[in-house]
């Protein structure tokens, strides 16, 4: 009963229809706009997680890893009030921060296994290219320019099939999944029609691949047949509903395309691209995408992808389903937050900030009260699945040896932690992309029992390893506290350590392989395998 009601309060408006002003920082905008509706439902937030969590949690998120025990407890110890901020400023100036999120980015962008889109994304995220403009290059790239045609692999990728092209873009820069609507009209939502569907396929139905480029025609239509069987031209036309007019263009005759077609060949040959028509479709679509209205669909897709990036949980979900039929959870703060997005030039690290220093980032995962409130409520921490290289490189750090970033020159430390992520992008392949429906896969269970890189590499007694460091202790109360502050980041628990000690006391004579078993347990239970 208590659901259904949460449920019904959340569905009716936040009253007073005026945003907050638009100089409030981000994180003030997010914890005003949650707080009013927890209010209005009468939902209890969590309470904040301690630092050793809050620490463990912002690093995973901004860089991809875990703490080393000297960050750790730099933080933990730290009595300055302004310290998770100075935290934030400082791994959002790193190139680690970088290259994680244009692996999110390039998760998000490429088909499934493909990393193509990655070195563009890093090379964009340092430039300081505001999401329009990494959207301009990914889809209007111009090949003259080397940065630009690494973006341009958008849609080379996808260019061969042009309706799955039409559908990742509209699904991946729009929020909006209109591939029901290739058939007919959308059963669900009265929005999307076929003449939507077409309408968007025609901004792509002159590109074509053309060796290592994509070109594009200065001429061509596009028919569909409707359900009641007509066949009819598609209208350029952006979700919206507004079509664009296009200028008369003379049609080639038959002699003019073998003419042209054999040019394309002959670019081709000579892998040069084919030159840009003066009228060009995919440029029609750049340009009715970046002209923001109240719908805003560019950057509310944006905007609610970093959401759920950040939260675990999107203000809109399922997150290409972004339609007047499935409101937002929190419709004035999406809007709030599309607005800042585009008067800041898309910038996607001062959103990032933003999320990352509101009260809601830090709540806790667990909740003490009754009844735990939802998802939508954003009241209580979602656990969320490491991505593959999260998940490596917090393998790889929780099995280094902790003394090897025990130094006081700060280079030397980040020459070393940037070595061991380095190395965490080539095991991190051994690991599937989380799903929404995220479970432990048994080939997962199998690695860490049979693999020999965890056996004779991550668990093995070595001197530049964690286990190197164990077995030098005399006391097993040391040897639990440092275990478990390594992999886990925190403290054990009264009957943590009890259990541990107990296990160690009783295989007192065969220490190193019970250490060695000891640090296998750990790194395999789910503390390591989430966010939380």
């Amino acid at each position: 009963m208590n659901l259904i009601l949460n449920t019904i309060l959340f569905l009716i408006p936040v009253t007073g229809s005026e945003l907050l002003p638009m100089d409030t920082p981000v994180s003030t905008a997010v914890d005003y706009y949650l707080d009013l509706q927890m209010q209005k439902g009468n939902i209890r937030p969590a309470v904040a997680v301690d630092d050793s969590i809050l620490i463990r949690r912002t690093m995973l998120d901004l860089v991809g890893r875990i703490p080393t025990s000297v960050e750790l407890d730099e933080y933990v110890q730290s009595n300055d009030p302004d310290k998770r901020r100075k935290l934030v400023d400082h791994l959002l100036q790193t190139d680690a921060y970088r290259k994680h999120l244009a692996y999110d980015l390039n998760l998000l962008l490429a088909p499934v296994g493909n990393s193509d889109l990655r070195e563009y994304l890093e090379i964009a995220l340092t430039e300081r290219r505001g999401w329009d403009q990494m959207f301009t290059d990914m889809l209007g790239g111009e090949y003259k320019d080397s940065t630009q045609r690494l973006a341009m692999n958008f849609v080379k990728l996808r260019v061969k099939d042009l309706d799955n092209l039409t559908n990742a873009t509209s699904s991946l820069f729009f929020g909006v999944n209109i591939s029901c609507a290739k058939c007919h009209d959308h059963p669900l939502v009265t929005e999307w029609t076929q003449a939507h569907f077409y309408g968007m396929k025609s901004f792509f139905n002159r590109s074509f691949e053309n060796g290592d480029f994509v070109g594009e025609r200065s001429y061509g239509g596009l028919t569909y047949q409707n359900t009641s069987g007509e066949q009819l031209n598609a209208k350029l036309m952006f979700l919206t509903g507004d079509e664009i007019a296009e200028p008369d263009g003379d049609i080639p005759n038959d002699e003019q395309k073998k003419a042209e077609n054999k040019l394309f060949e002959q670019l081709k040959k000579d892998k040069k691209p084919v030159p840009v028509p003066e009228y060009s479709r995919r440029t029609q679509l750049l340009n009715a995408a970046l002209r923001e209205d109240e719908r805003s669909y560019f950057s509310r897709s944006i905007v609610n992808r970093l959401w759920y990036r950040t939260f675990g949980f999107g203000l809109v979900m399922p997150l290409d389903q972004m339609h007047p039929d499935n409101p937002a959870s929190h419709p004035e703060l999406l809007q709030w937050l599309a607005r800042d997005m585009k008067e800041h030039h898309y910038d996607l690290n001062r959103l990032i900030r933003g999320f990352v220093l509101t009260k809601a980032y830090a709540r806790s995962s667990q909740y003490t009260g009754e009844k735990r409130p939802g998802q939508m409520w954003f009241a209580v921490a979602n656990v969320k699945p490491l991505s593959p290289e999260q998940y490596a490189s917090a393998l790889l750090f929780a099995t280094r040896n902790p003394g090897q970033f025990v130094t006081e020159d700060l280079d030397e430390r980040e020459k070393q932690i940037a070595a061991v992520q380095q190395m965490a992008r080539g095991f991190a392949s051994r690991f599937d992309v989380p799903g929404s429906e995220f479970q432990v896969s048994v080939d997962e269970a199998l690695l860490f029992s049979n693999d020999t890189v965890v056996q004779d590499d991550l668990v093995a007694i070595r001197e530049d390893r964690l286990t190197g460091e164990l077995v030098k202790m005399e006391s097993n109360t040391e040897i639990v506290m440092l275990a478990v502050k390594t992999i886990f980041n925190r403290a054990p628990t009264g009957d943590e350590k009890r259990n541990m000690l107990k296990y160690l006391k009783q295989r007192k004579d065969r220490k190193e392989a019970a250490i060695s078993q000891l640090v296998w347990a750990l790194l395999t239970s789910s503390e390591v395998r989430f966010n939380y």
